[in-house]
């Protein structure tokens, strides 16, 4: 993918996670759209092409356990307000490794850009592919630093069916060969997170996405 970002998030995905040491890195952003901090266990790493002495000075001037500190209200309050940019939520962040073979469920690609749920994931997100199924839909594109993302959307009255579990397995079918699929849950969505994690998604830390105005 090419970039410091990239690289980190390609060996995160297999396992190799920066040194539990405290500390946190700034990286400058993989391109113009993506900017953010990723917590993982004792490290996070802020992506942003503001400059690190200010990145660091914010967070040293906060009173709170310096662990938390990246993920602080006050520190992304400040970062968004420096960037001009803005954020939904903080994201547990997971990945899994790609299934060989087509998925165990009948899927049915969209060719329509002007479908609602497509026009949505192109804001952030590229090459971006929907597919739907019998009360759901399979979204995968690439996202931060270039790696794969995947979304899954769940009609209301399927959800206790086991609908939401198969299309995000379905999504490890959908990537290209070799490559993981990232994707992420708001932590107080439980049921996405049961879902991702009954399909093989393992949680690797938080994330939280400055989007661009």
């Amino acid at each position: 993918m090419g970039s410091e970002l990239a690289e980190l998030l390609e060996a995160a995905a297999v396992g190799r996670f920066p040194s539990p040491d405290g500390g946190t890195t700034v990286l400058p952003q993989p391109g113009d759209r993506d900017a953010g901090v990723i917590a993982f266990t004792a490290h996070s790493v802020v992506f942003t092409d503001e400059d690190p002495r200010w990145v660091r000075g914010i967070l040293a001037a906060l009173d709170c356990d310096r662990l938390a500190a990246t993920m602080h209200p006050r520190f992304l309050g400040a970062l968004l307000e420096r960037t001009g940019r803005s954020m939904d939520t903080i994201d547990l962040l997971t990945v899994a490794s790609p299934l060989a073979g087509a998925p165990p469920l009948r899927l049915t690609e969209l060719t329509d850009l002007a479908h609602p749920r497509e026009a949505r994931a192109r804001q952030r997100r590229d090459d971006v592919r929907v597919w739907v199924a019998d009360g759901g839909v399979v979204i995968l594109g690439r996202g931060v630093a270039g790696r794969w993302e995947a979304a899954i959307e769940v009609d209301e009255g399927r959800c206790e069916a086991g609908l939401g579990r198969a299309l995000a397995r379905a999504a490890r079918h959908l990537a290209p060969t070799g490559q993981p699929v990232w994707a992420q849950q708001a932590a107080g969505n439980a049921r996405s997170v049961r879902a991702f994690q009954a399909a093989g998604f393992r949680p690797v830390g938080s994330e939280a996405l400055l989007l661009a105005p």
